[in-house]
C-alpha cells in the first residue's frame, strides 16, 4: 500500500482525537455503568501497600498504594480502540477484494485471451 507524508500526518491526528473521543468515552459512559453494576468506579479501585504515617520528627510518610483500576481503565480503553482499528481495517481489506475481483471480471475471459494469441501467433 503506498501512501505520502500528509497521510500519515492525517492518520496520526486523527488516531490522536480518536483516542481522546475513546478515553472519554470510557470514563464518562462505560465506567459509570460498570460502577453501578459492581458499586464502584474503576478509576478509584486501589490496593493499598502500606499505609502512610508520620515519623518521630513529624515528617508524613505518604500511603503507598497501587492503582489497578487506572490500568483496568486503560485497558478497556486499548481494548476498544484495537477493536475499532480492527474493524476497520477488516472494512478496507475487503474493499480491496472487491475492487480486485471487479477488475479481474471486467477483463477478457480465458478463452477470449486464448483467441488473441493465436491469432496474433498466426500473424506472424
Amino acid at each position: 500500500m503506498k501512501g505520502n507524508l500528509l497521510d500519515i500526518a492525517v492518520g496520526f491526528v486523527m488516531g490522536a482525537a480518536f483516542n481522546t473521543l475513546v478515553k472519554t468515552f470510557t470514563e464518562g459512559v462505560v465506567s459509570p455503568l460498570v460502577g453501578l453494576i459492581f458499586q464502584t468506579d474503576f478509576k478509584d479501585l486501589k490496593w493499598v501497600l502500606r499505609k502512610g504515617s508520620v515519623d518521630a520528627d513529624g515528617v508524613v510518610i505518604p500511603d503507598i498504594v497501587l492503582e489497578y483500576g487506572a490500568f483496568l481503565t486503560a485497558t478497556l480503553d486499548f481494548i476498544i480502540m484495537a477493536f475499532v482499528m480492527f474493524m476497520i481495517i477488516k472494512g478496507v481489506n475487503s474493499l480491496r477484494r472487491q475492487k480486485v475481483e471487479e477488475a479481474i471480471a471486467a477483463g477478457p475471459s480465458q478463452e477470449e485471451l486464448l483467441t488473441q494469441i493465436r491469432d496474433l501467433l498466426a500473424k506472424k
